[in-house]
């Protein structure tokens, strides 16, 4: 039952060990000098991260390993929880995650079973209690932990006395099917936390029963006012800081967009005159209207795809003239990203921040990208790369011509690109930011915890 993979797909995931990379920056005061973090009175030294896979899945993963390093290299001790699985990483706290789980039955006793464990954990919520009581943390910080952990260890924490801070990778909180999507069409109904649409529209790829099961979930978790608890929430585009503030109010949010970290990439000094398309292929991606630009343009431009997802076999086949690759990983991935001459980004849902498009920015490629969501923060029109009405491949195929037209365009743009992933999405800044709000909320609750009589 999950949305698309938001901020980065899994098919465009390059393999590598947590640390190696690289969000963010924030609209927080931000202190680049390293030794703020030694500092003997800093209030904080443990932090519990969260997240439901402990491998490189998604988006979510990435921003959560580098924050993890982050706070490692700057002295603070990290604690882990996650589920059980064979693809994670090492972890000595392993022995709290929960066991597996999956969502499919062929049983009507494990089909409630099931669905009870996704609305509410039982295991979950028992196993954080004993982790927090054990490990001591000063704080918790969620990320993509629905369903598998769900959002129930917001309220163990919060008995615990424990502030937490949930980073918003996608739009569950106010979209019950994570996408901000109905019947393949941008919906905000249930942004202020009335979920009646959601059946009324079968939001869950039309089946009643599935679309049930997500607005018992959202009312539950409603009236247990599990997101109430967060202290905290990190928007990574003002989009989706706008998209939440209306139900959890402008002092719980903060926007801290992704980054990346661009010294550990070389610009190319050339590219071999491709359109390259990153991400997973399903409906909302857009990728079919650049395959119809591709194609109502007849192929006068090499058109690459690589990833992954349910279209793919579909289009496969009605667009041969295009290169379809599969999932790359590793160096085959970064080759594309080098050779490639321009980027395309068609999405047609509300993108919160595709870290694919930084990645794009850091090799110096200009890209084109669908005017919609938080991509309009990212990619500056005429600056970095050229935006386009979501669903036009006329405007698309456009943007794509002029800029294949002109390698000193393309490198003006690139330079651009390259240029802001420097100077405004700086790892090291987002280590320090990340750290000041932190400190703030442990503070807060230090100081709380004293008043009484």
């Amino acid at each position: 039952m999950r949305g698309p993979s938001t901020d980065h797909d899994v098919d465009t995931i390059v393999a590598k060990p947590p640390g190696t990379w690289g969000p963010t920056q924030v609209d927080l005061p931000a202190i680049e000098d390293t030794r703020h973090f030694s500092s003997p009175e800093r209030s904080i030294k443990k932090i519990l991260f969260a997240n439901k896979f402990f491998f490189l899945n998604g988006g979510s993963e990435v921003v959560m390993f580098d924050e993890m390093e982050l706070m490692k290299k700057r002295g603070l001790e990290v604690v882990e929880f996650s589920m059980h699985d064979v693809r994670n990483f090492p972890s000595k706290y392993d022995s709290y995650f929960v066991s597996q789980k999956g969502y499919r039955s062929n049983s009507p006793f494990g089909q409630i079973k099931s669905a009870l464990s996704f609305i509410h954990s039982r295991e979950a919520v028992k196993q954080i209690t004993q982790l927090i009581r054990d490990e001591k943390p000063d704080l918790l910080h969620c990320h993509n932990i629905y369903h598998q952990l769900t959002p129930s260890i917001i309220n163990a924490a919060a008995r615990l006395k424990l502030p937490v801070v949930l980073t918003l990778h996608d739009y569950k909180p106010v979209c019950p099917v994570y996408t901000q999507l109905a019947n393949g069409q941008p919906c905000t109904k249930c942004s202020e936390g009335r979920f009646g649409a959601l059946l009324s529209q079968r939001c869950a790829g039309g089946s009643i029963g599935r679309s049930a099961l997500l607005w018992a979930e959202a009312r539950y978790h409603a009236a247990a006012k599990s997101y109430q608890r967060v202290d905290k929430f990190i928007a990574p585009s003002r989009f989706m800081r706008d998209a939440v503030v209306h139900r959890f109010g402008e002092d719980k949010v903060v926007h801290i967009p992704n980054g990346i970290d661009s010294s550990l990439i070389e610009v190319p000094r050339q590219d071999k005159g491709f359109v390259l398309y990153l991400g997973r292929l399903s409906p909302e991606k857009g990728v079919e209207t650049l395959l119809q630009a591709h194609a109502a343009d007849d192929a006068a431009w090499r058109l690459v795809v690589a990833g992954t997802g349910p279209l793919l076999q579909d289009l496969r086949s009605r667009f041969s003239l295009a290169e379809f690759t599969g999932h790359l990983t590793g160096d085959a991935l970064k080759a594309r990203l080098r050779d490639a001459s321009v980027v395309v980004v068609p999405s047609e849902w509300h993108e919160n921040s595709p870290l694919s498009i930084l990645e794009a920015m850091a090799h110096a490629k200009p890209i084109v990208a669908a005017r919609i969501g938080g991509i309009p923060e990212l990619v500056r029109d005429g600056e970095t790369g050229f935006l386009f009405n979501p669903a036009s491949r006329q405007e698309l195929s456009s943007c794509i011509r002029l800029l294949l037209d002109s390698s000193d365009l393309r490198r003006k743009l690139g330079r651009e690109a390259r240029r802001i992933v420097e100077t405004q999405y700086s790892l090291t800044r987002h280590g320090a930011s990340l750290l000041s709000l932190y400190e703030s909320l442990v503070i807060a609750s230090k100081s709380s915890s004293k008043v009484g009589p």
